[in-house]
């Protein structure tokens, strides 16, 4: 038993290494940074890189906590913990959602400004909840 859980805690310490891997090599989209429609397309595929490398990297940080939360109520028997905190990811994924939707619709009809507003909110967001989540409970 001892045995097992010293390879789950290496692996879980292999993925958050990798997590925090992916949060340093986010590109750096501003030199591509423009609002007209024919140039921003590169613009906007580089924020739509950094989008899916933030939600890979949060969805390691996740994996973490509901298997910490499982180790948990395997130890003390708090059954309590896991159905809360996947309430709050439920939770957050909408306060993301619709955090970054009222600032591209406060942008329209302008679509190409209204894209990069919500896709940069994203990208915040993401970042925000990967700390939070790395906090120690």
């Amino acid at each position: 038993m001892k045995k097992t859980k010293h390879v789950f805690y290496f692996s879980l310490l292999f993925c958050a290494a990798s997590a925090n891997a992916n949060i340093d090599i986010l590109k750096d989209c501003e030199p591509l940074a423009d609002t007209h429609p024919s140039r921003a397309k590169n613009y906007i595929i580089c924020l739509d890189g950094n989008i899916t490398n933030l939600e890979r990297t949060r969805k390691t940080w996740i994996t973490k906590l509901r298997l910490d939360m499982n180790l948990i109520e395997q130890d003390t028997g708090n059954s309590q913990l896991l159905p809360i905190v996947e309430r709050s990811f439920i939770r957050q994924d909408k306060y993301i959602e619709d955090s970054c939707r009222w600032r591209y619709l406060h942008q329209m009809p302008n679509a190409t400004k209204a894209a990069i507003i919500y896709k940069k909110c994203k990208i915040r967001m993401l970042q925000r909840h990967i700390e939070d989540l790395k906090l120690p409970f």
